[in-house]
C-alpha cells in the first residue's frame, strides 16, 4: 500500500491513529502552557531573573529549527520514526528539566524539550494529509486546534495548582505518564513508510537555514527589551541572518534534494497562505499576549481571577474551531470561512482597543469571545491550502513552513507590539508627569521603579507601599496610580489596535488567495509502500 494511500486504511484504524496522535500533541502542548503560571515560583527556588526570557526562547528556537528540519526528513523517511524520536526527547527532556538546579540546567533541558515538541508539532500535522484526504482534513485540522486551545485553557490553571500544593518539580512530571502510554501507541498503530528511493540530505542547507533563523529569532526576542532596536547586538543578528539567508537560498537553488524547494514559492496559493500565516501569528501572538497585562494591571483584576477572564476566549476558540473544520470538510468550501473569521477576529481587536479603565471584566470577555471566535475559524484552514497545493511528495516540507511562518510571525509580532506598547506608555507617562513633577519626586524617594505601571500589575507589591506611605501621601500615590492606569490603558489599546491592522491586513490578502477545489484524493501518488504493523 501506497505512502500516500493511507488514507484507504480502515476507518476505524485512522481514528485510533488519529487518537494517539492527538494524545501526543496534547502531551507536549500542555507542556508548554502549564509552564507559564510557575515559572516565576521556579525562578524564585533556582535564581537567574535575567535569564528569564531565555526559558521560553530556547524552546522556541529550538522548536522552530527542528520543525522546518523534519518537515524534509519525514518526506523521504516518513513520519512515524521522528513521531517516536520526537516524543522519546520530549519525555527525556520533561524529566531532566523537572531535575534542574540552577537555571542553566532549567534552560538546557528545555531546549531538549523543544527539540522534541518540534518534532511532534511537525509530523502530527503532517500525518493527518497521509491519513486522510484534503477534503477530509478540515475537521481534524479544527480537531488538533481544539487540542492547543484546551492545553492553553487547563494547563496554566494546573500549574498554577501544582506549586501552590506541590513542588514545581511535578510540573513537568505529572504528564510523563501520558506520553509513557502514546508512544506504544505510535509504534504499534501508525504504519510504517518504507522508504522507495534514497535521497541525500541537505546538510548545507540545514546549516544554512538554522544560521538564518537563530539570529532572527533571537534579534526580534532581545529587540526594544534587551538591547535597543538600534545597538550593535541587534543590528549584528539581523546581518547575520540576511548573509546566512542569501547563502542559504544559493544552496538550495544548486543542490539535488533541497531542504526547502523554493519553486515551491513559485504556486501562488503556497506562498500567499504562508505570508498569511505569518501576518496571523504577528497579529494573533503580539496583541492576545497582552491581554493579561490589561486585565490585571488596568481592571484590576487578580491574577487568579484573570485565567478565568481569559478562558472564555480560548473555549470559543476550540468550538469555532471544530465547527469551521467540520462545514470545511461537508462543503470543501473555505476561502469564505478564512474571509469571515479573519473579519470577526479584526473586529475583535479593534473592540478591545476601545477598552479603557472603566471597562469591566464582561466587556472584556465578550471582546475576547469575538477574537477567540475568529481565531477559531480561520486559523486550521491556511495549513489546509498550502497542503492541498503541494504535490504529496512535499506534504511534510510545506506543513513545516507553515509552522515556521506563524512562528516568525509571532515573534516578530511580539516584538514589534511590545516597542509600540513601550512607545506609548512613554509618550503618555511624560506627559502626565509633567503637569504633576513635586509629586512624582517626593514619591520616586520612598519607592523604587515608581514611574513603571508594572507596579499595577502586582498588587501584593502594590498593598506593601501603600501601607508603608504616610497618611498625607496616600492622595498623591492614589492619583499617581490613576496615571499610571491611564498610561498602560494607553499603550496596550495601541497594541490591540496595531493588531486590528495586522489581521485585517491577512483578510485583504485572503481576498486575492485562489480557491481550488478539496480533493477526494491526495496528489502524486508514488509506489512508497507502508505495513500494517511496525
Amino acid at each position: 500500500m501506497e505512502r500516500e494511500n493511507m488514507e484507504l486504511l480502515d476507518q476505524k484504524k485512522k481514528i485510533t491513529i488519529m487518537v494517539a496522535i492527538m494524545a501526543a500533541m496534547l502531551f507536549a502542548a500542555l507542556n508548554q502552557t502549564i509552564v507559564g503560571t510557575a515559572l516565576p515560583r521556579i525562578i524564585s527556588d533556582l535564581g537567574g531573573l535575567e535569564y528569564f526570557s531565555w526559558v521560553f526562547t530556547i524552546y522556541m528556537l529550538t522548536s522552530s529549527v527542528t520543525a522546518i528540519l523534519v518537515g524534509k526528513l519525514s518526506d523521504i523517511y516518513g513520519r512515524k520514526p521522528f513521531l517516536i524520536i520526537g516524543l522519546l526527547i520530549f519525555i527525556l527532556g520533561s524529566f531532566l528539566t523537572g531535575l534542574s538546579t540552577t537555571i542553566a540546567h532549567l534552560i538546557i533541558f528545555r531546549g531538549i524539550q523543544g527539540f522534541g515538541g518540534g518534532m511532534i508539532m511537525s509530523t502530527a500535522f503532517t500525518a493527518i494529509g497521509d491519513l486522510f484526504s484534503p477534503r477530509e482534513r478540515g475537521k481534524w485540522q479544527g480537531m488538533m486546534s481544539g487540542v492547543f486551545g484546551l492545553a492553553s485553557v487547563f494547563g496554566p490553571t494546573l500549574g498554577g495548582w501544582i506549586v501552590d500544593h506541590l513542588h514545581w518539580h511535578w510540573v513537568f512530571w505529572v504528564f510523563l505518564p501520558l506520553g509513557l502510554i502514546v508512544l506504544p501507541l505510535i509504534y504499534f498503530l501508525f504504519p510504517t513508510t518504507k522508504q522507495q528511493e534514497k535521497e541525500s540530505i541537505d546538510y548545507y542547507g540545514s546549516l544554512f537555514i538554522t544560521a538564518t533563523m537563530v539570529p532572527l529569532l533571537l534579534a526580534f526576542s532581545w529587540a526594544g527589551t534587551k538591547y535597543e532596536w538600534n545597538s550593535v547586538e541587534i543590528l549584528g543578528l539581523l546581518t547575520v541572518s540576511i548573509i546566512a539567508f542569501i547563502i542559504f537560498v544559493r544552496i538550495e537553488n544548486k543542490v539535488a534534494s533541497p531542504l526547502l524547494p523554493l519553486f515551491l514559492f513559485k504556486n501562488k496559493i503556497f506562498t500567499l497562505s504562508n505570508l498569511v500565516g505569518f501576518t496571523l501569528g504577528a497579529g494573533m501572538f503580539g496583541a492576545i499576549m497582552y491581554m493579561p497585562f490589561f486585565v490585571q494591571g488596568v481592571i484590576g483584576t487578580s491574577a487568579a481571577v484573570s485565567g478565568l477572564v481569559l478562558m472564555p476566549m480560548t473555549l470559543s476558540m476550540v468550538f469555532a474551531s471544530a465547527i469551521s473544520g467540520q462545514l470545511i470538510s461537508k462543503t470543501g468550501k473555505y476561502k469564505i470561512l478564512a474571509l469571515i473569521g479573519l473579519l470577526i477576529m479584526s473586529t475583535g481587536l479593534f473592540s478591545l482597543s476601545l477598552m479603557d479603565k472603566d471597562t469591566t471584566n464582561i466587556t472584556a470577555i465578550i471582546n475576547m469571545i469575538i477574537v477567540g471566535l475568529g481565531l477559531g475559524i480561520s486559523f486550521p484552514i491556511f495549513t489546509l491550502t498550502i497542503q492541498n497545493s503541494v504535490e504529496h511528495r512535499y506534504l511534510g516540507v510545506a506543513t513545516a513552513s507553515s509552522q515556521l511562518f506563524r512562528q516568525l510571525g509571532g515573534t516578530v509580532g511580539v516584538s514589534i507590539m511590545g516597542a509600540i506598547m513601550s512607545f506609548r506608555m512613554n509618550d503618555k507617562l511624560q506627559s502626565s508627569f509633567a503637569s504633576m513633577p513635586r509629586e512624582v519626586e517626593h514619591l520616586s524617594e520612598r519607592i523604587e521603579n515608581i514611574q513603571s505601571p508594572q507596579l499595577l500589575i502586582n498588587p501584593e507589591q502594590l498593598q506593601k507601599v501603600q501601607e508603608s506611605l504616610p497618611e498625607a501621601l496616600l492622595s498623591t500615590f492614589n492619583n499617581l496610580l490613576l496615571v499610571l492606569t491611564e498610561a498602560l490603558s494607553y499603550s496596550l489599546t495601541g497594541v490591540f489596535f496595531a493588531g486590528g491592522i495586522v489581521i485585517f491586513t491577512a483578510f485583504v490578502m485572503t481576498i486575492f488567495l485562489d480557491e481550488i477545489p478539496l480533493r477526494t484524493f491526495n496528489k502524486n501518488r508514488k509506489n512508497n509502500e507502508i505495513t500494517e504493523n511496525h
